[in-house]
């Protein structure tokens, strides 16, 4: 009998369910925020401007003005309660559907002609705000488990990621198990540096590890690694490869301090990571990282695309909110840090830095890096 897929499968009223939470959310972003940041530009920056001899505002300026706005309140109570929406009904799929994907998975990491493999770092102590945060306001965050099989964080976190991007505009309409960030990812290797046959691959951040099977896809010959601090992610990313057919590697490690060799990697990678990390601790990552690639060996990452050099006062106030209110505490910091000088600090030459916008479905990210 043929081996059942490792899914994220939702009942018919369930994705029903799921679409309408994803189109209150797009509403939200696209219509009411459009007016709310209209409305901040044309009421409460002339304000802001009259009452200060400022030649140029900042966010922390406007910050006060623009949250008294009825507006405001509208679009923030709108954005909070679609989040939670949004893990109810996602939810509701998880738990319906727990049982047997956990069997299935446990089928699949179990058997002994396995195609990956996984390490799992039980004394690991897993850093603020993983520990602490639930991040995006994930119900438990991204390391809770009840039991040693409990894949929950991760098919939560899977089910709910395409439509969070979508939403946002920062997708391109996939649904639940997309490698689409992946593969442009690796696209976006590509194009900067098309000479490049990585050997050894490694996905900083990996999590659910669905972008990190677009690396062995792009790059057949490679070895491809993913390292995440989250160990019930892991076991998710693990059980997925393996119903994919497709022989990944993931270790349970902090990405300050990964245990791999140096020199060991030809192509270092991250989506969504740096803004997860702190500014103390995002130097000690990207050091880390150029210890790890051997000469020639390109870091290259996605982020979100919100500097302020790139983003008017007003986004910045509404892309501040998710600092406030929804389990991002480095957002902001990772938006105004200077990129550039870190990198160099962590030993990339000036000339071998990047650091561009990259056009994504209907919006785009940040892509930065350097090459050994």
């Amino acid at each position: 009998m043929k081996q059942q897929k490792f899914r994220f499968e939702p009942s018919h009223d369930e994705r029903a369910r799921q679409g309408y939470v994803g189109a209150i959310k797009g509403y939200t972003n696209m219509v009411v925020q459009t007016d709310l940041e209209r409305t901040i530009e044309g009421k409460v920056l002339p304000l802001a401007k009259a009452a200060t001899a400022k030649q140029t505002l900042t966010r922390k300026d406007i910050a006060t003005l623009s949250s008294a706005l009825p507006l405001y309140a509208l679009w923030s109570n709108l954005t909070f309660y679609s989040q939670d929406m949004l893990f109810k009904t996602v939810g509701d799929t998880v738990k319906r559907t727990k049982k047997d994907q956990e069997s299935i998975a446990q089928t699949l990491t179990s058997r002994a002609n396995k195609k990956g493999s996984l390490s799992l770092d039980e004394h690991l102590k897993i850093s603020p705000p993983i520990s602490q945060i639930e991040i995006h306001r994930m119900p438990g965050g991204y390391v809770s488990e009840t039991d040693p099989e409990d894949l929950t964080a991760g098919r939560l976190y899977s089910g709910t990621i395409e439509i969070y991007r979508n939403a946002k505009a920062m997708g391109d309409g996939s649904q639940a198990g997309s490698d689409a960030i992946g593969q442009f990812t690796a696209k976006t290797v590509k194009s900067y540096f098309p000479e490049l046959a990585p050997r050894r691959i490694l996905d900083l951040g990996c999590g659910t590890g669905e972008q990190t099977i677009a690396f062995k896809r792009a790059f057949p010959d490679a070895e491809v690694h993913g390292l995440d601090a989250a160990g019930p992610l892991l076991k998710f990313a693990h059980a997925w490869a393996e119903s994919e057919g497709a022989p990944l590697h993931f270790k349970q490690a902090n990405a300050q301090a990964t245990g791999y060799e140096a020199g060991s990697f030809d192509l270092i990678v991250s989506h969504i990571l740096f803004h997860e990390t702190s500014r103390t601790v995002m130097p000690k990552v990207m050091k880390e990282a150029f210890r790890l690639l051997a000469p020639g060996g390109v870091f290259l990452n996605l982020d979100v695309p919100y500097q302020p050099e790139v983003t008017p006062l007003p986004r910045q106030i509404t892309n501040h909110w998710q600092v406030i209110n929804n389990g991002e505490p480095f957002w902001t910091g990772f938006a105004e840090s200077k990129l550039p000088p870190i990198l160099a600090k962590a030993g990339f030459e000036s000339e071998q830095i990047f650091h561009n916008y990259e056009q994504f479905g209907a919006g785009q990210y940040l892509v930065f890096g350097g090459r050994k």
